[in-house]
């Protein structure tokens, strides 16, 4: 903005407006398209909605605060916690959503779908199927019957819990990433108490 601009006053209504879309997404703690958003506010219009959001993120970037405000890809917002700030503050965290068994099974059926059930039980050993079941009752994964078997997928709300693209092919992109980054870090460990005198 240029010295001559006046910066565009913003309204009490936008402002409570603007209050109701920030309590949203951080009550969500999940990405939200517009039109979620807009259900919340009751405004139809996605282009008022995005403009509002944006100005939002805006005001987030002036900030230095431990949150941030983002726009993903696929057009959805989350307001998430800095990424250099999680290391610090995880442990206050209650209660993982999964335990390790589960959120590998469900990493391999993410990553490998759409996926014979058969063929995770067989990777996964004879637990899966508990953890299939478990998967399912919290809405992460989608069976369809396949002969004698089931296939497996992710849902929606898999892939906004993870903060993934609900894209299929972007999301094993996203995966693979992840996957790379964390072997990465394992063997850097593994290098320091190799390494390591005691």
């Amino acid at each position: 903005m240029n010295s001559n601009e006046v910066p565009k006053q913003v309204s009490f209504e936008d402002k409570e407006v603007l209050a109701l879309l920030e309590a949203a997404l951080y009550v969500a703690g999940r990405p939200l398209d517009l039109r979620t958003l807009g259900s919340v506010v009751k405004i139809r219009s996605k282009k008022r909605i995005q403009a509002l959001v944006r100005s939002l993120v805006a005001e987030y970037l002036k900030h230095d605060s431990a949150l941030e405000l983002m726009e993903l890809d696929d057009g959805r917002f989350v307001l998430q916690l800095k990424p250099q700030y999680v290391s610090s503050v995880k442990r206050l965290v209650m209660r993982p959503l999964l335990s390790s068994g589960p959120l590998k099974t469900l990493a391999y059926i993410a990553y490998r779908q759409p996926v014979a059930q058969a063929h995770v039980v067989a990777v996964r050993g004879s637990q899966a199927y508990i953890h299939i079941h478990d998967l399912r009752g919290l809405g992460l994964l989608t069976t369809e019957n396949l002969g004698k078997t089931k296939l497996l997928r992710t849902t929606e709300v898999f892939a906004d819990y993870f903060n993934l693209s609900r894209d299929l092919r972007l999301m094993k992109h996203q995966l693979k990433a992840l996957f790379d980054a964390t072997n990465k870090v394992d063997d850097n460990q593994e290098d320091k108490r190799k390494t390591s005198p005691i």
